[in-house]
């Protein structure tokens, strides 16, 4: 029975990875059958295939490795048409990641706690709500904290969402200190031995020294409660802007310990190739995907089943 629920639940996570993945899927793998379907492998096919994956966001260095992966198996004559680049490709991306830099860490005793952070219109409030939802069906109690008290509805918008997933928020009105949220939340995690704490942060871009400072002042206030956290640092991205996400990721990896990336929006984009490239240009393990709108809409990142999905026919 258990063996069957198990498969059950995985067969239902690919099925939203491939609906998610459709318009990836289209853009990049059926441009890539176009283009080595009945032709053999040579120079020329590599170049083309090249400019391919970039054009689908993998960006120069992921796509960089494939194609020397690619070449040193050409050479070896273990790649010898188009038709078996498409195998190759899956083979190559599903040894990309390990697996332990995808699991959550979590507290050995105590609230587990995960700081989110991320610019403004890059999906995080949604992405916390999706989180909350997820670790919810892990049978974990949730409480989320508001501490983007800077930004205008930021408070009202978690509200709605921790109401509607079920779980406990707690929060200061527009413009408090968002130190002082952190520390009530974490007081109030410990004294209702919540599982995991979730705690929402102002967007802020990496010119913004005030809230830089701002993030650091949570750690530390953080810390003084709950003194190994926070377990994670999550990144919110939206996939929908591609390399440009990468740079993102770049610069907060400059003022923020971070330990992984939630991959927003990513069935809103033809360029998913973005999964990829952040593995390879930022060493950092995406996490989690979103891909779609409900709470439900979110993955656990398995390069298995990502690459299941993205090759789907």
């Amino acid at each position: 029975m258990a063996f069957g629920f198990i498969k059950k639940a995985l067969g239902q996570s690919v099925e939203k990875l491939r609906t998610g993945l459709t318009r990836t899927r289209e853009a990049l793998v059926g441009s890539l059958r176009t283009l080595l379907t009945g032709r053999k492998l040579d120079q020329q096919l590599l170049d083309e295939l090249r400019q391919r994956l970039i054009t689908a966001d993998l960006g120069v260095v992921a796509t960089d490795h494939i194609i020397n992966d690619l070449n040193a198996a050409w050479k070896q004559g273990r790649v010898q048409s188009g038709d078996q680049v498409l195998t190759f490709l899956q083979e190559d991306m599903r040894a990309y990641w390990p697996v332990e830099s995808r699991a959550l860490k979590f507290a050995l005793s105590g609230p587990t706690v995960i700081l989110v952070t991320g610019i403004n219109g890059a999906g995080k409030t949604t992405s916390i709500a999706k989180l909350g939802q997820y670790l919810k069906n892990q049978n974990k109690t949730v409480m989320v904290a508001a501490c983007d008290t800077f930004r205008a509805a930021a408070v009202d918008q978690l509200t709605i969402w921790s109401e509607r997933i079920g779980v406990e928020i707690v929060k200061h009105q527009m413009g408090s200190d968002p130190a002082a949220v952190a520390f009530d939340a974490c007081k109030a995690a410990v004294a209702r031995n919540i599982d995991v704490l979730i705690i929402d942060t102002a967007g802020r871009l990496h010119t913004q020294d005030h809230l830089m400072r701002e993030l650091q002042k949570i750690r530390r206030v953080i810390q003084k409660i709950i003194p190994a956290a926070p377990h994670e640092s999550l990144l919110v991205l939206d996939a929908t802007i591609g390399q440009n996400a990468i740079r993102q990721a770049e610069e907060f990896t400059k003022s923020v310990e971070l330990t992984g990336i939630f991959l927003a929006k990513l069935d809103g984009t033809a360029k998913g190739g973005i999964v990829v490239a952040i593995r390879r240009q930022l060493n950092l393990p995406v996490k989690f995907v979103g891909i779609g709108e409900t709470p439900e809409d979110i993955a656990p990142f398995n390069p298995d089943e990502f690459v299941e999905a993205l090759f789907a026919t």
